[in-house]
């Protein structure tokens, strides 16, 4: 990672990121720009670095912001109409922690309206571009971060994961993307989509990028009481894989999985016996029941979470209004795209008397015997390994309009978020027509660092 220092400005950095996003504009990584700040930001480091003052570990490096996350430089507008001239109050735990140690925002990237999709098509602004194929998705909720850190705009982007919006997109694009352990970073100052699932992670270029943007954002957090203590920063030999086993979730390997993406995942457990693993093949039915637990408990989230945009608080408020009634209805119409309001209906539904025994409640049980699964899984083996998604990136329009092939993109993705496990995208291949292809390794709870040492260490292997 480049970093200003006495040799290269901060000025110099930021003016080159701010180059590399006009010049790759068509992309529509970024939903705002923030280059006068990011410049003026720039210049005072490189002042306190002529005055020998001490500067942070990410001193001048610019980063794109998901707009997702609160930031008192712009408006936060998580994509959504509802919140298209919102100035924040505020500024997120983890924007913070980044930006005191030097990083600094230099726009704020493109994403689906609340995090909700698996595209970045459902944003209010237009669809951001995959930065190995424009014609394709950068896959979603965290697209335009995913696509700015692989056309080189920034060393790092914030993203969210709720069910796989930052290792979906790593995987489509050649990124790195990781996915922490629940409550690893404060979710304070970030727009809430479901709440139990909701975790902060970061895209970068290489995986010891990642470690570092990790090790800065992770930590307890007063204003957030789900932040767990410090684990992030411990001593390296407790972050090292003790049993040396990997264990290869078989029930993502057959049908309705793309042979190529198959394949690289069968090529990625070969480097892993030459690095001295051994790997084995490990059924675990409950997985199919995985996609379904989160379509309802996330939706269920999802409704709680978007009941305040009301039109009285704060956004957006319809014009045309002449009562209560009219407000909350007319303004919601507007303020939500239509994949906000599927997930508000699904969620009021499941929530709702006489089907939240049927549902809501049957899922947290399933959810359970998902967590009970991994605890076994973990109890033999250091990881499990799987793609990231059944096949590459798809081209614009070709799932839109079908919302059940769209929720597919995300069943070998949402079992670890159901479960609060880390789980990282690694790039690992790619596809007869050139598009990537990631692998996902899924740990124990705060195991992150440990899985980030394992794909360094197949990374080496030829």
């Amino acid at each position: 990672m480049k970093i200003a220092d006495k040799n290269t400005k901060a000025v110099d950095l930021v003016r080159e990121a701010l180059e590399k996003a006009k010049e790759f504009e068509d992309y529509h990584c970024f939903i705002s720009m923030n280059e006068a700040r990011a410049l003026e930001r720039a210049k005072a480091i490189d002042e306190k670095i002529t005055r020998g003052e001490k500067v942070g570990r990410l001193a001048g490096v610019p980063y794109a912001l998901k707009d997702n996350y609160l930031s008192r430089e712009g408006v936060t507008t998580a994509a959504a109409r509802m919140l298209d001239n919102f100035p924040s109050p505020i500024t997120a735990t983890a924007v913070a922690k980044l930006e005191a140690e030097g990083a600094i925002m230099i726009g704020r990237a493109n994403l689906d309206a609340y995090a909700h999709g698996s595209s970045t098509e459902n944003s209010y602004f237009g669809p951001s571009h995959n930065a190995v194929d424009f014609e394709r998705v950068p896959g979603g909720s965290s697209g335009g971060s995913a696509s700015a850190v692989a056309l080189g705009i920034v060393q790092f982007a914030l993203g969210s994961d709720t069910g796989g919006s930052i290792r979906q997109p790593a995987s489509y694009n050649g990124v790195w993307g990781m996915k922490p352990t629940y409550g690893t970073v404060s979710r304070y100052g970030v727009v809430a989509m479901a709440s139990s699932t909701d975790v902060m992670g970061c895209f970068a270029n290489t995986a010891d990028d990642v470690d570092l943007v990790m090790s800065i954002m992770a930590g307890k957090d007063p204003k957030d009481s789900t932040t767990l203590d410090d684990f992030w920063n411990k001593e390296l030999e407790d972050a090292k894989p003790k049993k040396k086993k990997i264990g290869i979730i078989k029930d993502f390997m057959g049908d309705g999985v793309n042979p190529e993406v198959v394949n690289t995942v069968k090529d990625y457990a070969a480097k892993m016996k030459k690095a001295g693993f051994e790997v084995e093949e490990i059924e675990m039915p409950i997985m199919k029941y995985g996609l379904a637990i989160y379509y309802i408990v996330q939706p269920a989230e999802v409704a709680s979470n978007l009941s305040r945009y009301d039109g009285v608080r704060y956004g957006h408020r319809a014009a045309e209004i002449t009562d209560l009634d009219s407000v909350y209805s007319k303004t919601r119409d507007e303020g939500f795209m239509p994949e906000n309001k599927r997930r508000i209906m699904i969620g009021n539904f499941v929530l709702s008397s006489g089907f939240f025994d049927a549902y809501y409640l049957k899922a947290q049980k399933a959810r359970t015997l998902l967590i009970n699964a991994y605890n076994e899984a973990f109890e033999k083996y250091d990881a499990l390994l799987c793609a990231v998604a059944p096949a590459p990136a798809f081209k614009f329009g070709e799932k839109t309009n079908d919302p059940l092939q769209m929720y597919m993109e995300d069943v070998m993705s949402v079992p670890p978020s159901m479960a609060g496990l880390p789980a990282l995208a690694a790039p690992a291949g790619k596809s007869k027509d050139g598009l990537p292809i990631g692998i996902q390794l899924v740990g124990p709870r705060k195991s992150d660092q440990m899985l980030l040492n394992i794909a360094k260490t197949i990374a080496e292997v030829k």
